[in-house]
């Protein structure tokens, strides 16, 4: 039997019974539009995480006081966190060839006033590199200049956030506010950042001059984390290597099984475990996408087994003329073809356009993938062919005599 006259008598069976055919195109439609906007929920998560990781810094690798452990699926710091000095950040400049700029940072979260107004925001102490290594830029006045540093100077630049909760959105530049006890000149505003990767706001912060952060507002004479600044993407595993000899060479762990009193951290390891922490998350909820393109599957085959048993006696009686297993075969898995084809296609659309809903009223970061969509097809027609076989090879071993005689 030819391909064309099957393709006609698969079209015309299943426009005759529309109620049928519907509910089977329902399962593969849901299941592939499904399929298409969870996957694309996980991609774009994926991408917004990494960009904010990318937007930290260029080519970025972060020294930690202590030891950084993951306990119950959050990091802290295990031992000493006092070990970590301006001298380290001197020494890494001076002896580390692949780091081109490194910065310290001491922090705290302190109740800062403007007059009548307060609020409680992260107090950050670092020098004028920390605009660069950190990939921060201004949007009016000035940073602070190394000058103000090394003569302690009270002189702060806020954050966005800042700007709004003390000075309602007005120009604050040349008040004073005061940091604790401290009264501090603001000479710049930074320009919006966002959120970082752990979802804490980058804008909700002031930053001082290191040494002054360090003598009139938290009393310390340690830091707690080095930021740096590799040359190149491609050095950051050679520079981190060349960071941990210099820091091992200071901190006298001149023993090779006495552990470091410090973690290193690179972007590119940053970057690695995000990616593949969403990459399972993208797989988890693909798979559970997944189980309903498999319930659309049984749905196929439930439908084509009743359209076998309703058309027993045209099955016979088209034996009976001539026509062969295979021809019955190949009838039946056009049918099933059909129902899966045009179900993935119909989802596709809607996978789509249910995914710029959802990005719309939610406002999601959603990417959808030529791969995702592909994915998601080219499984639909698998699962209808795969629950097509048995039905249409049943349809194929019908007896023609028993056939003619059903009801």
């Amino acid at each position: 039997m030819k391909i064309t006259r099957s393709l006609r008598i698969s079209r015309k069976q299943l426009w005759a019974h529309k109620l049928r055919t519907a509910l089977a195109l329902t399962g593969i439609i849901i299941g592939v539009s499904a399929v298409i906007i969870m996957v694309g929920i996980g991609n774009g998560a994926q991408q917004e995480v990494l960009s904010k990781i990318e937007a930290m810094g260029t080519n970025l690798i972060i020294v930690n006081a202590g030891q950084v452990q993951k306990q119950v699926g959050r990091q802290q710091i295990q031992g000493t966190v006092t070990t970590l000095t301006l001298d380290d950040v001197e020494a890494i400049k001076c002896e580390s060839s692949l780091v081109s700029a490194a910065v310290p940072v001491q922090s705290k979260k302190i109740q800062v006033k403007s007059e009548n107004v307060s609020t409680n925001t992260t107090v950050l102490g670092s020098l004028p590199e920390f605009l660069e290594v950190r990939n921060y830029q201004l949007e009016s006045g000035a940073f602070f200049s190394e000058e103000e540093n090394m003569a302690s100077r009270r002189v702060a630049v806020i954050g966005q956030s800042v700007l709004h909760n003390l000075f309602d959105g007005q120009s604050p530049l040349g008040e004073t506010i005061r940091i604790g006890k401290v009264p501090f000149e603001i000479v710049g505003v930074l320009q919006a950042k966002g959120l970082d990767q752990n979802g804490v706001d980058q804008d909700d912060q002031i930053l001082i001059p290191i040494r002054t952060a360090l003598r009139r507002v938290f009393n310390l004479s340690h830091i707690s984390t080095i930021s740096i600044q590799a040359r190149s993407s491609q050095d950051m595993p050679q520079a981190a290597q060349q960071i941990r000899d210099v820091l091992r060479d200071r901190h006298r762990l001149v023993r090779p099984q006495k552990p470091d009193d410090f973690t290193i951290q690179s972007q590119t390891d940053i970057l690695d475990a995000y990616r593949e922490t969403s990459d399972t998350f993208t797989l988890l909820i693909g798979s559970i996408a997944g189980i309903s393109l498999l319930v659309g599957g049984i749905g196929i085959l439930a439908i084509m087994l009743i359209a076998i048993r309703e058309r027993t006696h045209e099955i016979g009686l088209r034996r009976a003329v001539g026509a062969k297993r295979k021809d019955i075969l190949t009838q039946f898995l056009i049918e099933a073809t059909i129902l899966s084809v045009g179900g993935g296609l119909i989802g596709i659309v809607l996978g789509v356009l249910g995914a710029i809903l959802v990005k719309t009223a939610t406002s999601w970061a959603i990417s959808i993938s030529s791969y995702s969509v592909a994915l998601s097809f080219g499984f639909s027609l698998i699962i209808g062919l795969f629950f097509g076989v048995y039905p249409a090879r049943r349809a194929s071993l019908l007896d023609p005599i028993t056939a003619l005689r059903s009801e």
